[in-house]
This record gives structure tokens, sequence and C-alpha cells, in this order.
């Protein structure tokens, strides 16, 4: 059986090969690469296509990874990242040419977030034999955008927002129009995969002639590999793995900090990824969003300013370390479906806090795979934090229970099996779950 995937980034494996730069993102997509390298049986053909830029938007080369030198067509494609909302024609005309070269049985397109989804499955035209995985689902965070940001916040407009045509408003715009795309997509779609009753309520109500499969994730090597330990940590260390817009929640940690404080003064916070806090000095302020702009005033009131350290896009060894050094990971989201930070947390042990929306609670069984709160209720989430700090045994509890229950559900020789045995039902033509 020949199936193409159809990916948000190109891989890093990939990238590595051919001396391009690559993007940390998706890492869980890397983990299943890497399992179907390893166990990939000989009946499976892959080839992989994925946006990228100058000339390897025109790739097609066949590529050689894992231990036993598996072939794996290589195609890549021109698409604006930074725009996702637009939608450019000629990625049909693409898709046309690496469609017939590679002439797959099937289609695996890895979200529904950009146009490229589209694209693939308009083209190729066989809704039986596409298959689409459920990531973030667009129209629940459309709905979710502004997270609560008081009216005065959503409709305020920095410089750089005026420049760049991307205030709050605009943006939330922006991800109306991708649930616009993930609608149009899931209708060309015979197939998903999801993991969580949320993401299977949201497909059902959006397509509700493809069948639903259930299906984990498998995510990147290194997250299976040594724990987290109450000796070893920074105390009293919050880790965000992500902070830059609004659907994130930065905003209700800050809101919560002087309770945490008032228990824990010495509580500092650790976020990853990109800065929307203007840290950089006077040119990083000039470009500071409005998001970002409200997260300064909410440090500067609550006096957090010295207490957050921002350590910018990290690689999965970068990841490890910030998660096994926090004393807390928290994800203080309005909106996920199954966080991918949430799951690498859960396999280090790390105890976690998170809000209780979306798909979380499909992935965070309270009690055991960490701490749930209330969306949006930053005593709750204080809460929460404080329970862990108090008691390094409820800490050592949540630390077992999650690596146990991760263990399980990001079980990568499992997860394999579920996708092929997902295209085998596919091949034969089979419609159920």
């Amino acid at each position: 059986m020949r199936v193409l995937w159809v990916c948000n980034i190109m891989l890093p494996v990939i990238a590595r090969q051919l001396s391009a730069e690559y993007s940390v993102r998706e890492g869980w997509l890397s983990g299943l690469f890497q399992s179907l390298l390893e166990r990939e049986p000989e009946e499976l053909q892959l080839g992989v296509c994925f946006p990228a830029e100058g000339a390897f938007s025109a790739l097609n080369r066949k590529l050689r990874f894992g231990p036993r030198g598996r072939e794996v067509a290589c195609y890549g494609f021109a698409e604006d990242l930074e725009r996702p909302e637009r939608y450019d024609p000629s990625l049909e005309e693409r898709f046309s040419e690496i469609l017939t070269d590679f002439a797959p049985d099937a289609v695996h397109i890895f979200g529904t977030e950009f146009p490229h989804g589209y694209a693939c499955a308009k083209v190729f035209g066989r809704p039986e034999r596409t298959l689409v995985g459920l990531q973030g689902m667009m129209g629940a965070i459309a709905r979710a955008y502004m997270a609560d940001l008081p009216p005065e916040v959503q409709r305020s407009r920095t410089l750089r927002d005026v420049l760049k045509r991307d205030s709050l408003a605009q943006q939330q715009q922006k991800f109306r129009a991708r649930a616009r795309r993930e609608e149009m997509l899931l209708k060309l779609a015979g197939h998903v995969t999801g993991r969580t009753p949320f993401d299977r309520k949201e497909a059902s109500a959006l397509c509700p002639q493809a069948v639903y499969h259930f299906m984990n994730e498998t995510l990147r090597d290194c997250f299976y590999e040594g724990g987290w330990e109450p000796d070893r940590c920074r105390r009293y260390e919050i880790f965000v793995s992500q902070a830059d817009y609004p659907i994130k929640g930065f905003h209700y940690l800050l809101q919560a900090m002087p309770v945490i404080l008032e228990a824990f003064p010495e509580t500092t916070v650790t976020v990853a990824g990109n800065s929307v806090l203007g840290t950089g000095g006077v040119k990083s302020r000039l470009k500071i969003p409005a998001y970002g702009k409200y997260l300064r005033s909410l440090a500067k009131k609550n006096g957090l300013t010295d207490r957050i350290r921002v350590l910018g896009r990290l690689d999965a060894e970068g990841m490890k370390r910030a998660y096994l050094s926090c004393h807390v990971f928290l994800c203080p989201s309005a909106m996920e479906n199954s966080p991918n930070s949430v799951g690498e947390a859960q396999l280090l042990g790390v105890p976690t806090a998170a809000s209780d929306t979306g798909g979380i609670p499909g992935v965070v069984r309270d009690g055991i795979g960490g701490l749930l709160f209330q969306k949006g209720d930053p005593e709750a989430l204080a809460e929460a934090v404080i329970r862990i700090f108090s008691s390094d045994e409820t800490a050592l509890e949540l630390s077992r229970s999650e690596k146990a229950d991760a263990a399980v559900r990001y079980d990568g020789t499992r997860n394999l099996e579920t996708l092929l045995e997902i295209y085998r039902k596919m091949q034969r033509g089979r419609a159920d779950v």
C-alpha cells in the first residue's frame, strides 16, 4: 500500500539530510515517523510532502532513513505559512504533480490548520481513501480565542498590530477563516483520526459522513527516557510551554500569581516559545502586540517582571531540560485538544496542572494524569499549583501515576499498529470504527 503523508512542516530528520532549516513544532509527528521507520512492514511504501522554501518547494527526491535504510519519497510545495487563512489555488497544481508522481493508494493529511490539506484532498478526489488527522480544532479555537480578555484589551492595537494588520480581532477573524477551510477539508474526508471525546464531537458535527478512528500519538524519543525528581528541580518554578497568543492562557497565570506568591514567595515562572513580552530591549517593545502589552501590564501590576524567564524556542532536548528543571508544568489554555506539551510532561513524570477544557480531560485524568482546574479561573489555577508545591508526597504520587498513564497512552508500538490497521481497513474498503 502506498500512503502519502501531507505534513505541516518539513520533518527534522528530512531537513537534516537536506541541510535545510527546520521547525521543532509537531514533535509527535517525528515520533510517529521514527516508529514507522523502525517497524514499517514491507508492504507499506511511504511518501511525505511538506511546505518548504526556495528550491526545496519543488523537491522531488527519494531519501533513505532508519536502521534498515527504508526509502521514502519526499516532496516540497510552496505555501505562505504566515497567512494560513489565505488559499492559493496554485497549490492544487503542485499537488496534482505530487499525486501523479507518487500514485498513492491513500492520503493521510495531518491537521486541518493549513490550506494545503484542502488542496490535496480536492485534487486527490477519493474520500474513501482520504484520512485526516485531527490536531487543534480551528472552529473551537476561533470561538474561544479571546480567552476572557477585558473588552478594552480585545479592541486595543499597538503600532505593530496596525502595521502588520494583526490585531486581536483580526487574529480571531483569521482563525474563523481557517475554521471555514477546516470544514471544507473534512467534507472531503472519508476517515478521520482523533484521540479525545472532544475532537470526536467536533468532527461528527463537521463531517458526519466520515469514519472516526481513535488513535493516540507517539511523541519524540527523548521524552520516553528519564524522569522528574523533586530533589533535582528548581523549587517553586512553574514552566509553561507557550504564551504568545491569548488562547494559551498565560494571562490566567499572571492573574493567579499574587495568590501563589502569598503562599510561596519564592515562586518563579519560566516560559518557552515565541516571546510577546518585549523583554529583549527597546526594539522588541516596539514590536510588541496588544496581547503582549496586556501581559506586560499584568506582570508590572503584580510585581512579576523579574520573576518571568523567557527561554525562546527550544528543541526536544531543550524542552526536556525545562520540564525536568521545573516544580510544576502548567497548561492554562482556554482551549486545546490534547496538547503535546502535556503528554511530554506526563511521560517524564513532571507534576502537571491543566485547564479542564476541550480535549484536555481526555488525556489528563484528574488526580492521576495531573490536576485539572476550571478554565479561566485564576483562583482554581493557583489552588492546583499550591497543592503540588505544598507536598512532595502529592507531587511524587502525581509523577508516578502520570508516567504510568502516559506510558500506555503514548506507547509507540501500540499506536503504530493502530495506524497500520486503519490503513488496512481503508485499503479493504471497510467502514467500521
